[in-house]
């Protein structure tokens, strides 16, 4: 493409700016202060989210601004969210991992409400199956969820595209720390223990 200049909407303004740049590159052109959306740069952070549709195309994709070459006609819009539920725990009130299924769903009670929709997988930038991670966790099988969210970059468009106002990012952190904190025992016993304490399970003696 060279230096060639194009026309880009940023914002819903349009602009024009050489082709070589990126989207996080191309808002900072358009005169936006520096500090705009600006993180690591590398991918990594998840600061610079955005909403890109190319010209032609009617599909909206979610992607990262650091990350995304501007072409002629795109149009993008930097993301700013809303402040998502607030989860409050310490690790130090995990006595065992025996009761960590129940603690989860105290911490995180709107996660067994996942619908099943596939938005928030639609939307993450790294493609991790997101929604798959969140049952997962909701199944108390944390060291495979934990697994699957380690290239979780925590931009939150997984939240933004959550009709149940679930915050899998922050699930998905929870999975990889309780992991850490303890040595997790089989999920399939996990669960059955919280089937017991339920009074849903009885042992019935022969």
């Amino acid at each position: 493409m060279g230096d060639r200049d194009i026309t880009v909407n940023i914002n819903g303004k349009d602009i024009t700016v050489p082709a070589t740049m990126s989207a996080i590159q191309a808002v900072w052109h358009a005169g936006h202060p520096r500090v705009h959306g600006v993180g690591c740069l590398e991918g990594v952070c998840g600061a610079c989210k955005v909403f890109v549709r190319r010209a032609g195309r009617s599909i909206i994709t979610t992607e990262l601004g650091c990350q995304t070459m501007v072409e002629d006609g795109m149009q993008i819009i930097f993301l700013v969210f809303p402040t998502p539920n607030h989860h409050t725990y310490q690790l130090d009130d995990f006595k065992n991992s025996w009761d960590t299924q129940a603690q989860f769903h105290q911490i995180f009670p709107e996660a067994a409400h996942c619908r099943h929709c596939g938005g928030c997988t639609k939307s993450c930038p790294v493609e991790i199956d997101v929604e798959h991670g969140v049952n997962l966790a909701t199944e108390g099988k944390f060291r495979e969820a934990g697994e699957l969210f380690l290239e979780c970059v925590m931009c939150g468009l997984c939240l933004t595209s959550c009709p149940e106002e679930i915050t899998p990012n922050h699930v998905g952190l929870f999975c990889r720390r309780i992991t850490a904190y303890f040595h997790i025992r089989p999920s399939n016993l996990i669960n059955r223990l919280e089937e017991i304490r339920k009074g849903e399970y009885r042992i019935v003696e022969g």
